[in-house]
């Protein structure tokens, strides 16, 4: 069974394991053991024990949840979909637990006996929050690099193309809103992973020349809007509207 497995492409076995056939599931949580270390191991910055870290089973029941949730129809392969699940699983954990520790001493109710200095208390829970969101930045900005990784781009390459000039950018963003807002150029970027620049051209009002110069760029944005990012889409509010 096991030989005719390994033989089996990873994206049957997946729709197999979804199916119901349990002996492909145990097989696949079995194999990519050493990936969902390597994925957690990522996340925490150390060497992960799959037999005493709780960390690992935070992540093998991630990656689990992901054979469960993956379909092909969204445009991505399934082990990076994968890796994406099991490291946001990771850091709503640690953020779970660091929110445990703190909880007492930056959420609780004071009294006037307790609130000796309103002010200290008062830093602390900035300092607290702003934490909290250095951390969901991190986690946006590891999953935008994913996200980039499969349209064939990086943060290297997106510090050389990106426009210097604010009107170009301005321009490259009203462009992605475009190319993101038009239901037919949308599908064939999440498809092709590529920029349909003929039609797209006959929809804005920048030469193909342009278009073709800021391609990376446009497709970098168009990402930003489709995905969740929260916090990378506040840097993108009021531009190109």
């Amino acid at each position: 069974m096991i030989n005719s497995l390994e033989d089996k492409p990873l994206e049957e076995m997946i729709i197999s394991a979804q199916n119901g056939d349990i002996s492909v599931l145990n097989h696949l949580l079995r194999t990519y053991q050493p990936f969902i270390a390597k994925c957690v191991s990522e996340v925490c910055k150390r060497y992960i024990n799959p037999r005493t870290d709780d960390e690992f089973s935070i992540g093998l029941s991630a990656f689990n949840e992901a054979i469960n949730s993956y379909s092909p129809e969204k445009g991505s392969s399934f082990l990076p979909f994968a890796k994406l699940v099991i490291k946001r699983k990771i850091i709503d954990y640690i953020r779970a637990n660091q929110r445990g520790i703190k909880a007492v001493s930056l959420d609780e109710t004071y009294d006037d006996v307790q609130m000796e200095n309103p002010m200290e208390i008062r830093i602390a829970k900035e300092k607290y929050r702003e934490r909290q969101d250095v951390l969901k930045l991190t986690e946006e900005i590891f999953d935008f690099k994913q996200k980039l990784s499969e349209f064939k781009l990086s943060f290297e390459e997106l510090t050389k193309v990106s426009p210097k000039h604010r009107d170009a950018r301005d321009s490259a963003v009203r462009v992605a809103r475009v190319l993101y807002e038009e239901e037919n150029l949308r599908e064939y970027v999440f498809k092709k992973k590529k920029i349909p620049m003929k039609h797209l051209a006959n929809k804005v009002d920048v030469s193909k020349k342009t278009l073709e110069r800021n391609r990376k760029f446009i497709l970098a944005i168009f990402i930003v809007l489709s995905e969740e990012f929260i916090y990378l889409k506040d840097y993108l509010k009021g531009v190109g509207q």
